[in-house]
């Protein structure tokens, strides 16, 4: 009887460790209703997924290969992304001219994410979102839980040296609030479900992955 016991926990548990290993490496929660689905030939070949006007981009222009990631301010494993993964991205591609990175918002864990991503936006306006967005995923602190509360976000902009007036003004009218919730729709309608999720000339990539992932097809981009 004893055996049969440990015969059938060892299958358990590796399906429970299995599934610890899933949650760690992409945030997500189930949405209102459900996005429709998109096969994997629209999402590359959509016009969703190329530059625009106004991307907020790192990077050459025409650099062959375009980055978009999706993501959420108060996503751990977008902060992570951005700790590990981003500096060498940044060193060896971007800064190169062979990749472009473009931000999206997908603010979708609640009011601070919106928040958040309206300030970055409002950073934008002085030439500071990308001192912006690496200041805040340098500064997250759980969910909802105020790290990123509009006194805070106003602090943050004086941290880095934006014009106190100016970004204050910006914040408080609400002026980005369109803009992200049109990024976080247009994600959904390209298969976004949890953050982060990286479209690497149009490929999906789901969750925290290692830098070899993205480069393998950055890579293959390239060829």
């Amino acid at each position: 009887m004893e055996q049969q016991k440990i015969n059938y926990l060892v299958p358990f548990s590796i399906i429970v460790a299995g599934v610890i290993v899933a949650s760690a490496v992409w945030y997500t929660r189930a949405p209102s209703s459900a996005p429709s689905p998109v096969s994997e030939s629209r999402v590359a070949a959509s016009a969703l997924l190329t530059a625009r006007a106004g991307d907020l981009m790192l990077g050459a222009e025409n650099a062959p290969v375009t980055i978009i990631e999706y993501g959420d301010f108060q996503c751990p494993f977008c902060g992570r992304f951005h700790q590990t993964i981003s500096p060498t991205l940044r060193e060896q591609y971007i800064k190169t001219g062979k990749v472009k990175f473009i931000w999206r918002d997908f603010a979708f864990l609640g009011q601070e994410s919106t928040d958040a991503a309206r300030a970055a936006h409002c950073a934008g306006e002085q030439e500071k979102f990308w001192d912006y967005h690496d200041y805040l995923f340098g500064h997250q602190n759980g969910e909802n839980r105020g790290a990123f509360s509009i006194p805070n976000l106003k602090q943050f902009a004086r941290a880095i040296g934006i014009s106190q007036t100016e970004f204050d003004q910006c914040l408080d009218s609400q002026k980005y609030a369109d803009t992200v919730a049109s990024d976080t729709k247009i994600g959904r309608e390209v298969g976004v479900n949890g953050t982060p999720t990286t479209f690497v000339n149009g490929e999906r990539i789901v969750g925290l992955v290692s830098f070899a992932t993205i480069e393998e097809s950055i890579l293959s981009a390239l060829r």
